[in-house]
């Protein structure tokens, strides 16, 4: 994609009008580069589909696929699996805060009450029920011995 310009000597791209450094006249015109681009990207578009004029060479496509769990457990980092429950926690401390203002007395003890219960859920669910999910308990042997 790159060619060295016949004046100046450095590597210009080959599909534009003039060099980039002394600007020497490489095609005709703008329209006769740009149609000589099209012909040439149309030639193999498996490749060269995503090439621009003004690229000194054709992009190569890397698949960037990262295994970042296996990345932290070879570097000794444990993450946490995710979990919807910190939302549901917030959600009840939303209710509990709506219950902070002067609304009436039935709203806002209505919204006490819904709001602790949706707190107490997300709470139990998020510290109670991941956590046993996540670090199972051990089974104690036959002998007494607990098994690690």
């Amino acid at each position: 994609m790159a060619v060295d310009c016949p004046r100046c000597g450095l590597v210009t791209a080959r599909f534009v009008d003039h060099c980039r450094n002394c600007g020497y006249k490489l095609w005709p015109s703008g329209e006769m580069a740009s149609a000589a681009f099209q012909a040439w990207r149309d030639a193999d578009p498996g490749t060269r589909s995503e090439t621009s004029r003004y690229d000194l060479e054709v992009p190569v496509v890397v698949e960037n696929v990262v295994d970042y769990e296996a990345l932290a457990h070879q570097l000794g980092i444990h993450l946490f699996p995710s979990s919807n429950w910190p939302f549901v926690i917030c959600f009840g401390f939303l209710l509990l805060g709506l219950a902070a203002i002067p609304f009436p007395s039935v709203a806002r003890i209505a919204l006490l009450v819904v709001g602790g219960i949706i707190f107490l859920v997300g709470v139990v669910g998020w510290v109670v029920i991941e956590d046993v999910r996540m670090f199972p308990s051990d089974v104690s042997t036959p002998g007494g011995e607990q098994h690690h």
